[in-house]
């Protein structure tokens, strides 16, 4: 199974259907893979929060359009990254797409841990409550987005519903890149899980960009890593991976804390 992550560069100077022609082509170029990922909120800038309200579409509005069309010429498994998501309650949601080779939509993900603390995203946006998988390529993904990483309580759910990919779609900056590192590989080795997490290069709003976009298998090894400019990443990946190593080491059958308590007799 052949993945691409898509580390797209996002400036201030670049328009939003600029980006999003030039992701469409990225998309394209990724022909014969089975899944592409692509970055959180690509087509505004995570940390560009004076231009959510102006940016704020439909599921199915702009960024949908282009990346249906994209998977559909791509033939692939599109997880789209997050866009600015108007819902019909009238709140802003950061909601990550997913869509099948035909380029329908057939999930989407709102980030349940936004970041900001007392500002930004915490704010300004509602906090989705569900979890998300989806059967793509051969892989059960568990969808996730940037500031999620750092709650491994929400990976082991999605381990519990089934995935075997976890994927992390981020906006994630510079500043904090060694903890980017270090949880991607922390949630692949605690789940003996792949996980798939890119993030953006470039700048938002004057905030650096991380990149170093990360594939890890389900040992913790760095299968990939990207720099950090704007680069493709494209890895092959087992699926049968992720059962060896849990039948190898099965340490998730060790299970204690997070289970339901059994009755007293």
């Amino acid at each position: 199974m052949r993945a691409s992550l898509i580390q797209i560069a996002v400036n201030d100077g670049e328009s939003a259907d600029s980006r999003r022609a030039r992701a469409g082509e990225l998309v394209r170029a990724q022909r014969g893979s089975d899944l592409v990922v692509l970055p959180e909120l690509w087509p505004v800038g995570a940390f560009a929060y004076e231009e959510f309200e102006a940016a704020a579409e439909e599921l199915r509005g702009p960024t949908y359009r282009e990346m249906s069309e994209a998977a559909r010429a791509a033939g692939v498994w599109l997880h789209a990254g997050s866009v600015v998501e108007r819902g019909a309650d009238g709140r802003m949601y950061n909601t990550s797409l997913v869509l099948d080779p035909a380029g329908e939509l057939v999930a989407y993900y709102r980030k349940i841990h936004r970041f900001g603390f007392d500002q930004g995203e915490a704010v300004m946006m509602g906090a989705g409550d569900e979890l998300l998988t989806v059967a793509a390529a051969g892989l059960t993904l568990g969808v996730t987005t940037c500031y999620d990483l750092r709650f491994p309580e929400l990976y082991r759910g999605l381990v519990d519903a089934g995935a075997d990919a976890l994927v992390v779609s981020a906006g994630w900056p510079a500043r904090r890149r060694a903890h980017w590192t270090l949880l991607a590989q922390a949630r692949a080795v605690e789940n003996q899980s792949y996980v798939l997490a890119v993030a953006c290069a470039g700048t938002h709003a004057g905030v650096e960009m991380a990149g170093h976009s990360i594939v890890v298998d389900p040992w913790g090894e760095v299968l990939a890593e990207a720099g950090p400019q704007e680069e493709v990443l494209v890895v092959e990946l087992d699926p049968a991976k992720v059962a060896q190593t849990r039948e190898q080491f099965p340490a998730l059958k060790d299970r204690v804390l997070g289970l339901p308590v059994p009755p007293r007799p």
